[in-house]
């Protein structure tokens, strides 16, 4: 039995081919970018290596501080294998334009090969010793008297050299603290002083908005944020609402400003005399991002304008022609909706009085009959008004038949006589 081949399969082939081709058409990148630390620093090092890394992969780089394990960014050459390569100017100017000189970068380092499973392996077994790592730094801070707080420790994959970051408030002396953790430890050790913000960087995982630390997951150099850039933001001024992990404002703070900064420009002050469309008024308040301002008029009327609507006092043109118009079109509309009503009241009322009156000929004794049938008497037993029937519209036009007819009543004495 001949097979012939299916044209979905033939497609996969295809593309199956394009894609081992496109993968020997690759080159070992020349440049790696890498993020290393437990402060998420960056560097850019020549790579010479066999393999072709990815993003996200695991590298072993010497650094300023010796060998350590890191994170493949991307790679600064085309047809690198990576499909977030980018160019040597693009990545320059993004660290202009996130900081420039204050921002983390080194250069000054060597990726040399791709991490393998020893490495990994002896890469866990050095974070799982950072608690105990932590405690005995602390127990020795303690026993020195210093007042300090031990914030992380940090060893590197080489295992020659331990960072310690703790946090002061004052300036202390700790070249006893570094000896003493060194003979403790049998390595070199490095103090460093961090402040508020770059804790939370080493130790707090996500904000109150669900997401990661920015401070921890992309910001690298932290500018201060004054009380202006939350007040220009409408934003609530409780510090517990509007601070981070650190006890500071919050970095997002800054993300807007700029953008606020120049939204507000196009908005008048407050108390200036400006003119609308519906007459000249006073600023008394302003909306930033609806780019709105409440006018109170010379009437005592607030409203609501637009920033392009607003003019010199006395030269912006009223508008009267549409709400004439409009004040015209709903006045004719509510007297006609009116009449519709009573007309159908009194389309009904006249249905209901001639069913009335046609039930009224139908009970009516006729003139014949009067001598053999007694008529009916219009009042009660008691001299009281006739009882009321169930529908209540037919009490008004019993009292209008009170009075009896002439023929009624000389048919009601004929047998009398």
């Amino acid at each position: 039995m001949p097979i012939h081949p299916l044209p979905q399969f033939e497609e996969d082939l295809l593309s199956l081919e394009e894609e081992r081709r496109a993968i020997e058409a690759l080159r070992v990148p020349k440049t790696i970018v890498v993020r290393f630390g437990a402060m998420g620093m960056i560097g850019e090092f020549p790579y010479r290596g066999d393999g072709i890394p990815g993003c996200g992969s695991k590298i072993v780089v010497r650094t300023h501080r010796g060998i350590e394990l890191g994170d493949m960014l991307t790679s600064t050459c085309p047809n690198a294998g990576c499909a977030s390569s980018i160019t040597r100017e693009q990545m320059l100017e993004y660290i202009e334009h996130s900081g420039g000189r204050q921002y983390p970068f080194f250069r000054n380092g060597r990726a040399l090969r791709i991490a393998t499973h020893e490495d990994l392996h002896r890469q866990k077994q050095l974070d799982d010793s950072r608690h105990d790592l932590r405690l005995k730094a602390r127990q020795v801070a303690a026993r020195l008297g210093l007042e300090l707080k031990i914030v992380e420790v940090e060893p590197i994959l080489s295992g020659d050299r331990l960072t310690v970051y703790y946090a002061s408030e004052d300036r202390i002396e700790t070249r006893a603290l570094g000896q003493e953790l060194s003979s403790t430890f049998r390595v070199r050790v490095d103090l460093r002083q961090v402040g508020a913000r770059d804790e939370a960087r080493l130790v707090a995982d996500y904000e109150r908005c669900g997401q990661y630390c920015c401070c921890k997951n992309f910001l690298k150099v932290l500018k201060p944020i004054s009380m202006k850039a939350a007040k220009i933001q409408k934003a609530t001024l409780d510090p517990l609402k509007i601070s981070g992990r650190c006890g500071r404002l919050m970095c997002c703070l800054r993300y807007e400003e700029q953008t606020y900064d120049e939204l507000k420009r196009n908005l008048p002050r407050r108390k200036t005399r400006v003119g609308t469309p519906e007459g000249d008024g006073i600023v008394i308040d302003t909306q930033i991002l609806t780019q709105l301002v409440l006018v109170r008029l010379d009437s005592g009327q607030d409203v609501a304008v637009p920033v392009e609507q607003l003019g010199e006092p006395g030269k912006v043109k009223p508008r009267t022609v549409e709400t004439s118009t409009r004040k015209d079109e709903s006045t004719s509309d509510q007297p006609a909706r009116k009449r519709r009503r009573r007309r159908r009241r009194r389309r009904g009322d006249a249905e209901s009085a001639t069913e009335q009156k046609s039930s009224d000929k139908q009970t009516q004794p006729t003139p014949e009959d009067a001598g053999t049938e007694e008529q009916p008497s219009d009042k009660n037993d008691d001299g009281d008004t006739p009882a009321a029937s169930d529908r209540p519209r037919r009490k008004k036009r019993r009292r209008r038949r009170r009075k009896p007819r002439d023929g009624d009543s000389t048919s009601s004495q004929a047998p009398e006589s």
